[in-house]
């Protein structure tokens, strides 16, 4: 008999585990696109980069509100990240190379929207099966010099991790001018081991230079990363009439143009927001709430990839300044004009 049970309790787990990973979907994001077939007259790569990756990855999460909107996962009626031991662990810095700033002219630094450092944390939602299977957290810093960092960890968590633990960590560095965020590089590590998938920019040339297959790409000016895409938004001006950005992943550089889907009243386990919701349209579709009434702070992300497969992540915790993360009181904060 022992034996009979053991053998069911063995059968329900791999049912579980091809529900949630039949079709080996990375978590949030997808596995590697293939190379697609290309030619260019490109600039030589610069030289290897030699530094370690620390970076993490936008997820996507659901809480209380999503009941009412388009899948089912259960409602969340308290933080998913309890503060401070259930944090996730901010990756250590990393010394990038220094970038080129060959025929660039000084640049003042600029004062930051957001607070000095701050962390966000989200739940992960997988549509299909409507249930929690991970957890992100955000974290953010500007330097008194006018340089910023910013880095993500999303991982596994609850039955999936137990299936397939996953830990993807990326990060941003750079300046912050005028315009708003300046990357200089992108890193992303894949449980504790290089992604390969990092970028180097070189604004002196307008390009940027991709580990993954060595090409180096031109580039639009207030060209973002994957991750600096989110907390770029609060520097862009009108919005809600849609805007047109270049982003590089870590795989490629592509544009987006972002589409304006309206204001909508967002319920969250960190509260309430009035947010604007934006879509970009490509091979994938990444979806951003960003919430006009606490500084344009990203409250929930949408990943869908070319199989219809979504994931979405949805924040818990808002702490910034010194402040452990918390459910968001703060009153809301002056924004900036679309």
């Amino acid at each position: 008999m022992p034996f009979v049970l053991i053998l069911a309790l063995a059968g329900s787990l791999a049912v579980h585990g091809v529900a949630l990973f039949g079709t080996d979907v990375e978590l949030f994001g997808g596995g590697p696109d293939p190379a697609p077939l290309q030619v260019e007259l490109q600039v030589p790569p610069p030289a290897p980069v030699a530094a370690p990756v620390v970076t993490k990855p936008a997820v996507k999460a659901k809480p209380k509100v999503l009941a009412s909107a388009r899948h089912t996962a259960p409602a969340i009626t308290t933080p998913v990240v309890a503060a401070p031991e259930a944090g996730l662990e901010t990756p250590p810095e990393i010394a990038p190379p220094t970038p080129s700033t060959a025929g660039l002219a000084s640049v003042e630094p600029v004062k930051p929207v957001l607070a000095a450092s701050g962390t966000i944390r989200f739940a992960i939602f997988k549509e299909s099966l409507g249930l929690q299977v991970g957890r992100a957290e955000h974290h953010w810093e500007f330097g008194e010099d006018g340089s910023y960092r910013l880095t993500g960890v999303t991982e596994t968590s609850g039955l999936a991790a137990l299936l397939k633990p996953v830990r993807l960590e990326i990060e941003s560095r750079g300046r912050l001018v005028a315009g708003g965020l300046r990357p200089d590089t992108f890193r992303s590590r894949k449980n504790g081991k290089d992604a390969n998938e990092n970028a180097d920019f070189d604004w002196s040339t307008a390009a940027v230079s991709l580990s993954r297959d060595g090409s180096v790409r031109q580039i639009a000016p207030g060209t973002q990363d994957i991750l600096s895409l989110n907390y770029q938004l609060a520097y862009l001006g009108r919005l809600a009439e849609g805007r047109d950005i270049g982003v590089v992943t870590g795989k490629k550089y592509e544009r987006y143009a972002l589409d304006s889907l309206g204001e909508e009243e967002l319920e969250t386990p960190a509260g309430r927001f009035r947010t604007l919701h934006l879509r970009a349209l490509t091979d994938n579709t990444t979806e951003i709430w960003i919430a006009l009434d606490r500084q344009r702070l990203p409250v929930k992300i949408r990943f869908t990839d070319k199989k219809g497969e979504s994931f979405e992540q949805v924040v818990t915790e808002i702490g910034t300044a010194g402040e452990a993360p918390r459910p968001d009181v703060a009153a809301p904060a002056a924004q900036p004009p679309f």
